[in-house]
């Protein structure tokens, strides 16, 4: 299919029309004003031609020019990730190290042909899928004397075949979350893979990245869909061949998912598909005490029952963004299935809350056999669901508020004391930077049975014009404080150059060497997204 006309947004995620408008702004700056105590004023959206822009360094050849582009508004669109650091710059209209040009390749042969192009000229090389990386994964490195071009695979967006028998796809990699959906939708079959920027990330994305999705256990990452992967790397092409599963040896497509664009450009893949739900059961369960309520999460996740949604957020979540009152931690549970009702899975799993204190009633459990909508959430599962799916990036994006994210994931025997210690050591680094006001919670996105993956938010009144500081300050903290405790930098956002530093205290210095080592092989000029997961010379 044509890749979408619509030009993308400079200052948030996605494209113009999903840009906030000054209405939905001007009440965030109300709210916000009435968070810090002061009055906060909604910026002026900067207009793309008066924008400063340093000139390109690299000369186009005719030969590429068809899709290969160094104007201004595409050289733009693509500087940027989806961070706040990134959109309050764009906001702002600083735009210090943008691509030389960006390439919409149509082909194979169109692909392969800018890649040699960039790797006989010593370009780096930056490829792109929806520009949603929050952990600066499309920026341009610093240090790039000769140039850089950035790949946007926007014009490989196909579905190429539908496997019915095996449930399976194979899909090019610029297609976006809402075009793979409904292809697959009158089909009856579905990816059901929904991280949070599913509207305007991509496929390709969502295999460089590593990304997880929709489900709380079982198929957490898009991992758990991958069937086969095919990817051009400066040395050629790579493709894996298409198996259920193999024991020969190392698996090719462990390389290739969470490369993050460092060891080639993926262009297709197969994933398995399912059968879209129609029968649903959901709940949302209370708890008087965090901890009781995580303890009734484990039973849960290691009882096998695998729901779909098993998310239990803190107090401080809960009161936020599911109307709740502030002290009670608000457990959410859902289940799914094409083909089997699911209201005994919800009640069994209702019951080993309650045997750990969980308050419900029997009028509370929603339960859709299929014929009915009794199953989609409504009450503070609801509000919270709504609050998730809705989230817009540049809605508060230069309002005064300090406002981020973090998660990882740690064993259940480590959680209480991991818990404790991450919110201690926050708690003392917001209250320095934000001050004593500071918004900390906490909600699980994923359980597994030997372990959650937290995910911590925080908030509070940033300083103008020391934003980037004051935020590396607290995230530098975050990073450690996850790290020595014995968790991973990240659960699902990526590494990226963010998460770098961390990431390299984590992994072990051998496999660090052999990372390199295959960089060298497929990369030999390290023009590939340079600073990503390792440097090379």
């Amino acid at each position: 299919m044509a890749a979408r006309a619509e030009r993308r947004s400079f200052w948030t995620w996605g494209y113009v029309s999903d840009e906030p408008t000054e209405a939905q702004r001007s009440e965030a700056a109300r709210r916000v004003s009435a968070r810090l105590g002061r009055e906060v004023q909604v910026p002026t959206i900067p207009a793309i031609e008066d924008i400063p822009l340093e000139d390109s360094r690299i000369e186009i050849p005719s030969r590429l020019s068809g899709y290969v582009r160094a104007d201004r508004t595409d050289r733009l669109t693509h500087t940027y990730g989806g961070h706040r650091t990134e959109l309050l710059a764009a906001l702002r209209g600083v735009f210090t190290n943008p691509p030389d040009a960006v390439a919409h390749p149509r082909t194979d042969g169109e692909l392969e042909s800018v890649l040699e192009w960039c790797d006989a000229k010593r370009y780096a090389v930056v490829p792109y899928g929806g520009g949603t990386s929050v952990v600066w994964g499309v920026k341009v490195p610093d240090g790039s004397p000769n140039g850089a071009v950035t790949i946007d695979v926007d014009n490989l967006n196909a579905v190429l075949e539908i496997d019915e028998v095996s449930r399976a796809g194979k899909f090019q990699a610029g297609i976006l979350g809402p075009d793979l959906e409904a292809a697959l939708r009158p089909r009856g079959l579905t990816l059901r893979h929904f991280p949070q920027s599913f509207p305007w990330s991509t496929v390709g994305g969502w295999v460089a990245t590593r990304s997880g999705g929709h489900y709380a256990t079982n198929h957490t990452h898009i991992d758990d869909f991958v069937e086969s992967t095919r990817m051009l790397t400066p040395a050629g092409w790579m493709e894996t061949r298409r198996l259920p599963g193999s024991g020969a040896g190392p698996s090719p497509d462990r390389l290739v998912i969470g490369s993050e664009g460092a060891l080639g450009i993926i262009t297709e893949c197969w994933l398995r598909l399912q059968k879209r739900p129609r029968f649903r059961a959901n709940a949302g369960v209370r708890f008087r005490d965090w901890h009781t309520g995580c303890d009734a999460v484990r039973a849960i996740v290691q009882a096998k029952l695998w729901p779909a949604n098993l998310r239990i957020l803190d107090p401080a979540e809960a009161g936020a963004n599911a109307g709740l009152d502030g002290e009670t931690t608000l457990l959410i549970i859902g289940f799914e299935s094409a083909d089997i009702p699911q209201g005994d899975n919800l009640k069994h799993a209702v019951t080993i809350a309650r045997d750990h204190g969980g308050l419900i009633d029997d009028d509370e459990l929603a339960i859709d056999d299929g014929d009915s909508r009794d199953g989609r959430r409504g009450g503070a599962v609801g509000a919270w669901r709504n609050a998730f799916i809705g989230v817009n990036a540049g809605l508060t994006n230069g309002l005064g508020l300090m406002s981020d994210t973090f998660e990882t994931a740690i064993t259940w025997d480590r959680w209480p004391q991991f818990d404790a210690t991450v919110r201690a050591r926050m708690r003392r680094v917001l209250d320095q930077e934000l001050g004593d006001g500071a918004f900390l919670s906490c909600r699980f996105t994923h359980v597994y049975p030997d372990g959650p993956a937290p995910y911590y938010t925080f908030n509070g009144a940033a300083r103008s014009g020391a934003e980037d500081a004051q935020w590396q300050t607290i995230k530098d903290e975050a990073l450690a404080a996850v790290v020595d405790a014995g968790g991973t930098v990240t659960h699902h956002h990526a590494v990226g150059r963010m998460h770098r530093p961390a990431w390299d205290r984590q992994r072990p210095e051998l496999f660090g060497e052999a990372l390199k080592a295959v960089k060298r092989r497929l990369d030999p000029n390290g023009i590939l997204n340079p600073g990503i997961l390792v440097d090379t010379a």
